[in-house]
């Protein structure tokens, strides 16, 4: 039986859940240069999808190649999710700073622009149902719900894509149990 040292699994997932925030956040940053911060382009969207199946996989490989090509599916999934994880905390704190600090009326720029796309999508829409639909969202636009909602989202995806990444990486130590 051959005595080995585990991999930082806690490395890995720093180093790249470091990385996906960067892109992230260039990406976010590129959004509101672009004017796009309240509807990015779809394919801006697309591409930091993209990034974070990338960075989850490679950090999985990472960690595979590490552990002299043998990964669990536990290990897989908790490597994946603690980039994720790391990742959408750094988002957050980004978030946070965005909308107190870099544009702190984001949250009134956010309901404007979502009023002029409702006029614009449904123009037999009246004021009143259309002032009506923003009152019902009033509750939900504060940074505390965007937050949360970025955290649980990149949580989400960071696990499905974990999941479907170990499932396809998987390979045990027969030494091991």
């Amino acid at each position: 039986m051959e005595n080995t040292s585990q991999p930082s699994s806690k490395k890995i997932m720093i180093t790249y859940g470091v990385i996906l925030a960067a892109v992230s956040i260039l990406l976010s940053v590129f959004s509101y240069v672009m004017g796009n911060v309240y509807q990015p382009h779809w394919s801006i969207q697309l591409f930091g999808f993209l990034v974070l199946i990338a960075v989850i996989v490679y950090g999985i490989i990472e960690f595979k190649k590490q552990n002299q090509g043998y990964l669990k599916l536990s290990e897989g999934i908790k490597i994946g999710l603690g980039i994720a994880a790391i990742s959408a905390v750094i988002g957050v704190l980004y978030f946070v700073i965005f909308a107190t600090v870099i544009e702190p009326n984001y949250f009134e720029n956010y309901m404007e622009f979502q009023r002029q796309t409702a006029i614009e999508t449904n123009p037999s829409m009246t004021t009143e149902q259309i002032e009506a639909g923003l009152n019902m969202s009033k509750p939900f636009m504060n940074v505390g719900f965007f937050a949360g909602i970025q955290l649980i989202m990149g949580l989400f995806f960071g696990f499905i894509v974990s999941l479907i990444a170990s499932l396809a990486m998987k390979k045990t130590n027969p030494y091991q149990e």
